[in-house]
């Protein structure tokens, strides 16, 4: 059975030492990636272990659940999302009016996985609505 990325569709592999490389082989070697972070439920392979969990219950139920995708989706489009200096404008003011501003931390970690929640509603929405538009509806 042929691996296919997730986002783009492309064809994987998974040759030894091609991982990253400057290549069509680099660019779609297979990567697993979680849909919810891992360091959200205080596991992190990358971080020495445990450590404080953001979230006791994955507010959308797809705790442990992953999918596929090339390096190219993996690593440069879902690592590194562009935010803007207007978008984190606009999130900052989403985050304030939804009482998750903190003018200094305290021992609850509640309010920063709060904040998860708002982002990713911001990407649902944005999601569907150029869909739709795309769609014609």
């Amino acid at each position: 059975m042929t691996e296919r990325c997730a986002i783009c569709g492309c064809q994987l592999h998974r040759t030894t030492g091609t991982y990253a490389r400057p290549t069509p082989e680099g660019h779609s070697h297979a990567s697993s990636h979680h849909y919810v972070a891992e360091r959200f439920f205080g596991r992190s392979t990358n971080r020495g272990g445990q450590r404080e969990a953001l979230f006791r219950v994955c507010p959308w139920e797809q705790e442990g659940k992953t999918a596929v995708f090339c390096y190219d989706c993996h690593e440069e489009l879902l690592h590194n999302p562009v935010l803007l200096k207007q978008d984190i404008f606009e999130l900052a003011e989403l985050v304030k009016r939804r009482g998750l501003a903190e003018d200094e931390k305290t021992e609850s970690r509640d309010k920063a996985a709060r904040r998860v929640e708002p982002l990713h509603e911001v990407i649902v929405r944005g999601l569907g609505a150029i869909l739709a538009e795309e769609r014609g509806g």
